[in-house]
């Protein structure tokens, strides 16, 4: 996709968002005064509602079953098959939810009528394709049983809940343990970046359990529940907090005799070229728009939809160290101004609820770290890495590995919010890749179990060798207050906790074996 246009922010947005809540600091700590209705996280790891609870604009979203995560091990010659036929169950979903939202008020007023609109022949196009999905696999090995279960969606209530804010605390500590001061960029701000995010890093007050429902009218004369964020799309207030409002809390693993204690730093740039396209040759291979969603590309710029390991093996590259091809890329950060890009009619942008003006980072750094306890050995060529969950909003968090912050407030980390940064600190979104490999594959079926993240002692789990971490710090200048969001599947509702990163591996291996020196050795290395 040709590079998408960027319209002068002389007015800051003309603060367009920031009617969308009146944050108050007072002796009763964070009140949140929110003009739209809140739409929430939902309860984490939740099972999908069973039926349709009031469908008026207490719904929200489509909420369906995970397919790949009900897969056995797909064998190589059905993976080709079954990846395009779970891309072409993501565009289902996008189109069943733009039906459900282009007929919400006649839903509130017919409940059934999401059932016979909507859901069922939603059904019915699942049920079609896990049947396609089992026929691939069963051509190569023993077809899976009980696929047919994972064809039922329903409409997910709009269940706000008042939350911490916070990490999620539940022993997922290997996320971001970057190792002790070598977490992110060093920018004279004194903070430890990427340093296990995962945690319970912010327990500041929840806008969104403040009783945001009061009905107040902006002024635009919309109704506060229908007109949320991007065309009803989201995000709303309830999906901000205060950072200053949020209690530090960024633990760091212990570091033991034998710790890997180096760094390298590869800089690639901040996407100044504006190569961008709604792909993800990881998840949805030869499939376009497989995301739903823009992503920003740094690094290697041969990667789309199409891009064979060959193709990233001789494409340019941004990076300044051109024995880095790797390919590096996020969902794009947008402004919620009214402000429309090139894309504003394509896939990916406004065809898939992605609007606003995308925001070039102000400051990227790729910083790979070692392990508390040990050291690290190389990464094969071509490992693909994805951390966190792009559906983690109706999945639940158990993938989750968003962190978000401002300059300055580094040591208060949130995973379900988005950061209200003050005058003069800049937005932080922070991924803490896995670093730990299965020592075989590049990519798995479900593109997880290869990998995964160190324990909360610091180790691998076993059958696992500890890797180079990357941890990736992304910084953005933006108007302060609430006004931004990512870029996600239309039915994730921009929701902060979707966040997520991908990275592949194409070092040349001589510039690996010196990242791997330089780690173990203690070294900082560019």
């Amino acid at each position: 996709m040709r590079r998408i246009s960027r319209k002068k922010r002389s007015t800051l947005a003309n603060r367009a968002i920031a009617a969308s809540a009146a944050l108050i600091l007072g002796g009763g700590g964070l009140v949140a005064v929110n003009v739209y209705a809140s739409a929430g996280e939902g309860p984490s790891g939740s099972s999908p509602p069973t039926r349709t609870q009031n469908a008026g604009s207490q719904l929200s979203t489509i909420d369906c079953p995970e397919a790949v995560n009900g897969l056995p091990e797909v064998p190589d010659e059905a993976r080709g098959e079954v990846d395009r036929e779970l891309a072409a169950m993501d565009t289902q979903i996008t189109d069943a939810y733009q039906q459900f939202a282009d007929r919400k008020e006649q839903i509130a007023r017919d409940p059934g009528l999401a059932e016979n609109a909507v859901l069922g022949p939603l059904r019915s196009k699942r049920t079609a394709s896990l049947d396609r999905i089992g026929i691939a696999i069963g051509r190569v090995g023993e077809r899976p049983a009980g696929l047919e279960s994972l064809a039922g969606c329903s409409l997910r209530a709009d269940d706000s809940r008042g939350g911490n804010g916070g990490g999620r605390g539940d022993g997922n500590g290997g996320r971001g343990n970057g190792g002790p001061g070598d977490g992110g960029q060093d920018d004279g701000q004194g903070q430890d970046q990427g340093q296990n995010q995962g945690q319970d890093g912010g327990q500041g007050q929840d806008p969104g359990g403040q009783d945001p429902g009061q009905g107040q009218d902006p002024g635009q004369g919309q109704d506060p529940g229908q007109d949320q964020g991007q065309g009803g799309n989201g995000p709303v207030a309830a999906d901000f907090v205060d950072i200053q409002s949020v209690q530090p809390g960024v633990d760091r693993p212990r570091q033991r005799r034998g710790a890997s204690r180096g760094t390298f730093t590869t800089d690639c740039g901040r996407n100044e070229n504006g190569k961008f396209n709604p792909d993800n040759v990881i998840v949805a291979p030869g499939v376009s728009n497989g995301a739903h969603h823009m992503h920003d590309y740094i690094g290697n710029q041969a990667n789309d939809a199409f891009a064979s390991d060959d193709d990233l093996a001789n494409g340019a590259t941004t990076c300044r160290n051109q024995g880095d091809r790797s390919t590096y890329y996020w969902p794009v950060l947008r402004l919620q101004n009214g402000q429309d890009e090139d894309d504003v009619n394509a896939d990916g942008g406004g065809r898939d609820q992605n609007v606003g003006e995308i925001q070039t980072p102000s400051q990227v750094t790729l910083k790979f770290v070692g392990s508390p306890v040990g050291r690290v050995t190389a990464m094969p060529r071509f490992l693909r890495i994805i951390t966190g969950d792009a559906k983690a909003f109706t999945n639940g968090d158990a993938n989750a590995n968003a962190s978000w912050s401002c300059t300055g407030f580094e040591d208060r980390q949130l995973t379900d919010k988005y950061p209200i940064c003050p005058e003069g600190s800049q937005v932080v979104r922070t991924f803490a890749f896995q670093n730990c490999w299965d020592g075989q594959n590049t990519d798995s079926a479900n593109h997880r179990t290869h990998v995964a993240f160190a324990q909360d002692d610091g180790r691998c789990p076993n059958g696992f060798r500890a890797v180079p971490q990357l941890v990736q710090r992304i910084v953005y200048d933006v108007p302060p207050g609430p006004g931004f969001a990512v870029d996600s599947f239309p039915e994730q509702l921009h929701k902060p906790i979707t966040d997520h990163g991908d990275f592949i591996n194409v070092f040349d291996d001589r510039l690996m074996k010196k990242m791997v020196r330089c780690i173990n050795d203690g070294r900082r290395c560019r």
